[in-house]
């Protein structure tokens, strides 16, 4: 068993055992700010736990690895690196009931598929500097998407609060609700948001631009024709879109959560499920 496999498994307990921790706080009505500060502390810890595994599947044998569910643990591991970091600034205990079982989910997914394809040319400095950046860009959006979710929620609570108390597992509701009542308001909500995805727009630009560019420097073109490129294009496009919204007329509340989804699910598209299609479906290295 490989190093990676061994950290990924432990990275994988480690938020498993914190988002139990969490919603057993939750469920017996412990204060979310108390039960936050302590995940908080072993999220770091789990964080550590999770990269070193990344280091040694991605960076093996002094050559540079990459596949479907590498990229996905990559880019939710980068999530969470900007989710810990701004939980400092802003209270958004919530979003780790979303972040930390997603967290479990693709550290197991990158130990049951460890099979990774080897990235040509990896020893080229601006290949690596590319591949950061778009990691980061899909990280910063993972997160965005998330916190979407965690709006959209709280928005229907807001709309339809009979709905929830008429639900006939009162239990896991009551837990939601006092999770949901626990949030900043949606306004400032919605700033973090667009905080993020202005940031998440801006690394997912220098990706298409260093990716053009080295595109340039290898094929000739400017931009392949591939599945990847249309679907990140598609993703550039939806978020500038929205920002321009934004700006110009005001977007927000459901549209904005709307185009981040959107946005995602074409990030998704870009490089996780081609490869997992190819890699998983199809068997094909």
């Amino acid at each position: 068993m490989s190093t990676a496999i061994v950290f990924h498994s432990l990275a994988a307990l480690a938020y498993s055992g914190l988002a139990l921790i969490l919603w057993r706080a939750l469920s017996s009505g412990q204060p979310v700010i108390q039960a936050g500060r302590l995940v908080r502390l072993g999220v770091l810890i789990a964080l550590v736990l999770h990269g070193i595994a990344l280091k040694d599947a991605i960076l093996r044998d002094q050559h540079l690895h990459l596949s479907w569910s590498l990229a996905l643990s990559a880019a939710v591991w980068l999530g969470m690196i900007v989710f810990w970091l701004e939980s400092l600034i802003i209270r958004i205990d919530g979003l780790q009931l979303l972040l930390l079982p997603a967290g479990a989910l693709t550290c197991v997914l990158a130990a049951l598929f460890p099979q990774s394809q080897l990235i040509a040319h990896a020893g080229d400095t601006a290949l690596r500097v590319h591949l950061l950046i778009a990691m980061s860009a899909y990280g910063l959006i993972t997160v965005a998407a998330l916190q979407a979710l965690l709006m959209s929620a709280l928005d229907r609570r807001l709309h339809f609060p009979r709905e929830s108390a008429q639900s006939p597992n009162k239990g896991i509701w009551a837990v939601a609700g006092r999770l949901l009542d626990a949030q900043p308001p949606l306004l400032a909500q919605e700033q973090l948001l667009f905080r993020v995805i202005w940031v998440a727009f801006g690394a997912l630009t220098l990706a298409v631009a260093s990716g053009s560019l080295i595109s340039v420097a290898a094929t000739g073109k400017w931009l392949p024709f591939d599945h990847k490129t249309v679907f990140t294009l598609l993703s550039w496009i939806t978020f500038g879109v929205l920002l321009i919204g934004r700006h110009v007329r005001g977007w927000r509340g459901r549209i904005a959560l709307r185009y981040t989804l959107v946005g995602f699910a074409f990030i998704v598209l870009s490089y996780t499920g081609s490869r997992f299609v190819i890699e998983v479906i199809l068997q094909r290295a």
